[in-house]
């Protein structure tokens, strides 16, 4: 399915780059699209860009929310490219 999934940045990386963890699940994104990003932020990332910021709350609403609906996993194994 593809759909834009909110991640924490835990750490950041040279070439506007950075790594995003969720469930568990680490994976390297670009976050070239943002003027600016700490670790601690989250982000709502889709096929490996971030494209916006959002706050703690709103990240875990949405996350509940597409759990809920039965989607978060399919999203995880997508980002894993069916590791997880």
């Amino acid at each position: 399915m593809c759909l834009a999934i909110p991640a924490k940045v835990t750490a950041l990386e040279d070439g506007d780059m950075a790594v995003v963890s969720l469930e568990g699940v680490r994976k390297r994104i670009s976050v070239a699209l943002l003027d600016e990003i700490a670790v601690g932020d989250y982000v709502l990332i889709h096929v490996g860009y971030a494209l916006h910021r959002l706050s703690e709350s709103e990240a875990a609403r949405t996350l509940s929310l597409m759990a809920e609906a039965g989607i978060l996993s399919g999203e995880l194994e997508e980002m894993t490219g069916g590791e997880a």
